[in-house]
């Protein structure tokens, strides 16, 4: 019988997945199965709920699946949990990309990269206002900050802005925020996804709304509340379909081993629209 079970895994078709929680709202699969069609990669991508994030890896391991993507709330955890951490994710300590290389767990974090090409099309920024504090914050800061950019972060209350400080990135919570001049707002809160909630404190918005140009939420999809109301304030938005796009484009390199051609951007950016 278990040489019947490993003889059934080894003609399965190589499994990738994302993890998250919640995770029925991604765009990921169909994005990712797109791009394994066009290159006639014999694999398959889907969605895999994960309540504990401190199971990951395991979880990871027993399904044997080749590779995985990282959602909220659990890129934290599965930093944590991997065998080897490779490139910036050892400084960001969050991941959202996991390789199976023969039973060892390698992660990586293309959500900063993903980030830094998708806001390409605003032009030259200098000074960014990131709100949130989680995984993709850090991702975010330390993108920022590796291509010079000044960037300071806003978060709810003080518990999480030990990393930034630690970085020397400016940082404060809603009560002792003093709003200086910025060109780019960031969200990267989950504020948005499900509910018609702002990130922070509206008053707070308008006033850094009136001297910014830009405004990026990470989530996709949807005009949130944040973007509605920056674009009431006249600046130019965009969500996050193209952090997502060129994070899993990278993931997808790593997934299958080959260098991506337009072709096979255009493929997944198809994908991801549903089309």
């Amino acid at each position: 019988k278990e040489i019947q079970i490993r003889k059934q895994m080894s003609n399965m078709k190589n499994q990738f997945v994302i993890f998250g929680n919640p995770v029925e709202h991604s765009k990921s699969p169909q994005m990712q199965n797109a791009g394994l069609k066009h290159i006639n990669f014999d694999g398959n991508y889907k969605k895999h709920h994960l309540v504990d994030g401190n199971t990951i890896k395991d979880v990871f391991l027993q399904n044997n699946y080749m590779g995985a993507n990282i959602t909220v709330p659990h890129k934290e955890d599965a930093f944590a949990n991997a065998d080897e951490v490779r490139g910036l994710a050892k400084e960001i300590k969050a991941v959202n990309t996991y390789i199976n290389e023969n039973g060892k767990v390698v992660a990586y974090n293309t959500d900063a990269p993903g980030f830094l090409k998708a806001i390409e099309s605003f032009g030259t920024i200098k000074n960014v206002l990131l709100l949130g504090a989680g995984g993709t914050a850090k991702a975010i800061a330390l993108a920022l900050k590796s291509k010079n950019i000044n960037v300071t972060v806003l978060n709810r209350s003080q518990g999480k802005l030990d990393f930034f400080k630690e970085h020397q990135i400016p940082c404060f919570s809603w009560e002792n925020f003093e709003a200086e001049t910025y060109d780019l707002i960031v969200n990267s809160t989950s504020a948005g996804l499900k509910d018609e909630y702002l990130p922070c404190d509206k008053e707070i918005l308008e006033t850094v709304f009136k001297n910014a140009k830009f405004a990026f939420d990470c989530v996709y999809g949807k005009i949130t509340p944040f973007l509605a109301l920056a674009s009431e304030n006249a600046l130019e938005i965009k969500d996050g379909e193209d952090m997502l796009l060129f994070q899993g484009l990278l993931a997808f390199e790593l997934f299958t081993n080959t260098k991506a051609d337009n072709s096979v951007i255009e493929a997944m950016r198809k994908g991801l629209k549903g089309e």
